[in-house]
């Protein structure tokens, strides 16, 4: 799927995002990091389900990456940095109507900072109308200014069946 750019203001100037955490705000013990690394997975359902994907893409950290391991033939297999994540999911809600998340399951690792998040999208593909349901496994781990990885392991074929392309 290519997605067009799109211009992007700082993370302090949207609505939606998460504010930048403060060297008083900041977790410190192994608690407070898992916490604040859920409390951003929230956040970002959150925001997808509200079909605000700059503010989603604002959660990243300035040089956070996204990572697609599976990632079809002449599509990215990695987005280095925020600006590359926004330009990237610019286009989504035109491809996908997002109406809910059908189920969710997360795993917690040893690193409080990493989450593995096992879950299903529902909602309608634009083009052709027809309600669809995706699964996703990512691989999240947050950093003091917003998510730092993002490993999304989903099925490029599913994608392109339920967008009505060759797969």
């Amino acid at each position: 799927m290519s997605h067009p750019p799109a211009s992007h203001r700082p993370a302090s100037h949207h609505p939606g995002a998460s504010r930048p955490t403060t060297a008083a705000s900041r977790p410190t013990t192994d608690e407070a990091r898992r916490l604040h690394t859920n409390a951003v997975v929230d956040r970002g359902l959150e925001l997808l389900l509200a079909h605000d994907m700059t503010a989603f893409a604002l959660l990243w950290a300035p040089d956070g990456t996204m990572e697609f391991p599976f990632a079809a033939a002449g599509q990215p297999a990695r987005l280095d940095g925020q600006a590359a994540v926004v330009d990237y999911l610019a286009g989504y809600t035109a491809m996908l109507d997002v109406r809910g998340i059908a189920s969710q399951t997360r795993h917690q690792t040893a690193d409080p900072s990493t989450v593995v998040v096992e879950f299903e999208v529902e909602g309608v593909a634009v083009a052709t109308q027809k309600p669809y349901r995706l699964g996703y496994i990512a691989v999240i781990s947050v950093g003091d200014d917003g998510i730092v990885t993002y490993r999304d392991y989903w099925s490029p074929q599913a994608a392109a069946e339920v967008l009505g392309q060759p797969a």
